[in-house]
């Protein structure tokens, strides 16, 4: 005898337990049909059980187990198989290379790029010495060379390196203190 042969006598006064009964009762049937399944549709076993899941907890018979909770959930599984077959149809995936869609004048995509440069200046702005001059040169939109960075600053060339690794290295530093640490979830003890 399994779960199931007791479950309707078990579950028919549980109605206010909601679906966690059904769940408790459905749950090997649910995953074994879905692990079945699952290969020919082409998509992964736990996507079709969740699918499954929600088909059956969004339509309920009424309170406790349908009449024959097999059948029902056989034909859940099928019915989420072929709409995954359905959707595999229908979609296409992108080429190599090629992006989803155009980001490059998506409003949000540019005042989020305009704030992060802001910031960015910003923080380039506040750091010591000479920084802010070598890392503004190199910020530059007509992307000089180092020959012309270390005449424009009056350096030799040879130094811009560690220079600029040295302000890199602060300025993550300085970055790194004004992030937020995320706040604690759930229950504290």
């Amino acid at each position: 005898m399994t779960l199931l042969d007791h479950a309707p006598s078990v579950l028919a006064g549980r109605a206010e337990d909601g679906g966690r009964a059904l769940v408790r009762a459905l749950h090997a049937l649910v995953r074994a049909e879905a692990g079945a399944e699952a290969h020919a549709a082409g998509v992964e076993a736990a996507d079709l059980e969740q699918a499954v899941w929600v088909r059956l907890l969004e339509r309920p018979t009424g309170p406790g187990l349908p009449a024959d909770p097999a059948r029902r959930v056989r034909a859940a599984v099928r019915a989420e198989v072929r709409a995954a077959r359905r959707r595999a149809r229908r979609e296409s995936s992108y080429a190599r290379g090629e992006s989803p869609g155009d980001w490059a004048g998506c409003p949000e995509r540019l005042a989020l790029g305009a704030a992060e440069r802001r910031a960015l200046r910003t923080a380039v702005n506040r750091l010591p010495g000479r920084c802010p001059r070598l890392l503004e040169a190199m910020l530059a939109p007509h992307d000089p060379t180092y020959r012309e960075i270390a005449g424009e600053l009056g350096m030799s060339q040879g130094s811009l390196g560690p220079m600029r690794s040295r302000c890199l290295g602060c300025l993550r530093r300085m970055l790194a203190a004004e992030v937020v640490a995320p706040e604690l979830r759930g229950k504290e003890r």
